[in-house]
């Protein structure tokens, strides 16, 4: 897409054509994520409809807008500052892997442990006010770690996380039911990737959900294959009301037992901020530099504000600028995502889409991202650096894997410890490699990528700090590991010393010598 630069004085607009593509894009994906958390708060924790529908979203519909309209401003003063009117807005909502992890492992457990749902939810506020603290602490770091560290690693392990947790969920969904999803797929692939313009120029995300539902309806009514529930429509209307936030501060009670949560709040408080930060260095691989304290502030902020209303779900920048980009959308699709969900979140609305709308129909949109971010990765990196590209992706894959594997064994009744490591590996499971690896995957993702960009460039002074700065990690399990502790993953942390050794040893070699391959 040409990129046009109007003279002094210009004043961006704030919504153009491609806005509906971006917008109709990026609520699907936002509003899926919605549906799936308040299932796994009514289902999974067994929260009541008052809390889930009267709290936890009407605090979602303050939170999410945060980010989407400081994200839209940003935007507008990049495009009024540069005189660019391609510049695109930060995509923002709740992070999905954050949904899965407060839900099973801290509100699950307590409610477990209590009964009490009630404190299961104040456990969470408190987890997810301090992840929001770390992001907010992390703004005054991430400037640096991100002028020193290679776009191929932080690039490498967003595709990993994108090709992982964003990609591979939606596809299986997709393969399930194939003819509807498919329909969906090609729509979204031709407009999206082909620029291939509808009637009435008609945007591609609106054309694909509408075009999908209404096969899924005809396909019900006609016996073909039951895919909806009507009566879950007439159920779901029952929700339908005004909620508004509430402040109030549950929060503080779940922080009276803080130290259990930090076991995970500060790992993924690290990882929130290692993500926004790749995502802010996507962005501007795809041409638009925001100020990265600024996004990670608001991020920070966003969590923060969202605990104490209610919602122990942390938002965070999304994965997918690029693609958003790609299809038009500019600044005008982030400002109408955080309205209109905030309305959806305010009224009740999200039980109705749920009924409404078929999941198979909305996922393929989640593939889409992913595909745009993975092919990003070594797109906006020098070729010489596709090794450490797919060596950043690595960690993710391993992370994904484990869980599919976990949810399988608990599914059964058993876990991997209980099977054994022996057993596991007479099988082909790895399992305990493929824990350690994937351990911290974001920054082990970054470390692992940054190492092998370095040596790609014979920078082996750089490579050897980064290995150094991987042993720490590993040795207190913030990455390849099971735990956060003292020597936790000393093994690993042994390993990155000798690859440090290894990289010194190449920097004091001859000038121009190298070690052949055997």
């Amino acid at each position: 897409m040409s990129t046009t630069t109007m003279g002094a004085g210009y004043t961006p607009k704030w919504w153009v054509s491609g806005d509906w593509n971006g917008f109709f894009g990026l609520f699907t994906n936002v509003v899926l994520n919605v549906i799936v958390l308040t299932g796994l708060c009514l289902g999974v924790v067994k929260l009541p409809e008052d809390i889930v529908f009267g709290r936890i979203l009407p605090a979602l519909g303050i939170a999410l807008p945060i980010g989407n309209l400081f994200y839209a401003y940003l935007a507008y003063k990049l495009a009024q500052r540069t005189g660019r009117t391609d510049v695109t807005a930060l995509p923002y909502g709740p992070s999905v892997p954050h949904m899965f992890i407060v839900v099973f492992l801290i509100m699950l457990p307590v409610y477990l442990k209590t009964g009490d749902p009630i404190l299961a939810w104040e456990a969470g506020l408190a987890w997810a006010f301090v992840i929001g603290l770390i992001v907010l602490l992390g703004a005054f770091v991430g400037p640096a770690v991100r002028k020193w560290t290679p776009r191929a690693a932080m690039l490498g392990t967003l595709a990993g996380i994108s090709i992982a947790f964003i990609s591979m969920r939606p596809a299986f969904q997709t393969w399930e039911t194939p003819w509807l999803g498919f329909l969906t797929l090609a729509i979204i692939l031709g407009c999206w990737t082909a620029n291939v313009k509808l009637p009435l120029n008609s945007p591609a995300g609106l054309v694909a959900v509408v075009l999908g539902t209404m096969l899924a309806w005809i396909a019900t009514a006609s016996g073909v294959q039951s895919i909806m529930d009507p009566a879950a429509v007439g159920a779901s209307l029952s929700q339908f009301s005004i909620h508004p936030p509430i402040p109030s501060g549950a929060f503080l009670t779940g922080l009276s037992d803080i130290g259990p949560l930090l076991v995970t709040a500060v790992p993924l408080g690290i990882y929130n901020f290692t993500e926004g930060m790749n995502n802010v260095e996507s962005a501007s691989a795809a041409g638009d530099d925001y100020d990265l304290r600024k996004v990670l502030v608001a991020d920070g902020l966003g969590a923060m504000v969202g605990a104490a209303l209610g919602s122990p779900f942390p938002p965070a920048v999304y994965i997918g600028h690029p693609g958003w980009k790609a299809v038009g959308g500019r600044i005008g699709y982030s400002l109408a995502t955080g309205i209109v969900i905030a309305l959806v979140c305010f009224l009740g609305l999200t039980a109705l889409l749920l009924a409404v709308v078929p999941l198979v129909v909305i996922v393929p949109i989640l593939l889409y991202i992913g595909l745009v971010i993975g092919a990003q990765s070594f797109q906006a990196v020098p070729a010489a650096h596709a090794p450490a590209v797919v060596l950043a992706i690595l960690p993710n894959i391993a992370a994904w894997a484990q869980n599919q594997i976990d949810g399988a064994l608990n599914a059964a009744g058993t876990t991997a410890a209980a099977v054994g490591m022996d057993k596991l590996a007479g099988a082909g499971v790895i399992y305990h490699g493929m824990e350690l690896l994937g351990g911290g995957a974001v920054l082990a993702g970054m470390v692992l990528g940054a190492i092998a960009a370095f040596i790609i460039d014979r920078k082996f002074i750089h490579a050897a700090c980064y290995s150094l700065a991987g042993a720490v990690l590993a040795f207190f399990g913030f990455i390849n590991g099971t735990a956060l502790g003292f020597g936790n993953s000393t093994p690993v942390a042994i390993g990155y010393l000798m690859m440090a050794l290894v990289c010194l040893a190449f920097h004091y070699m001859p000038k121009g010598e190298e070690i052949p391959l055997e």
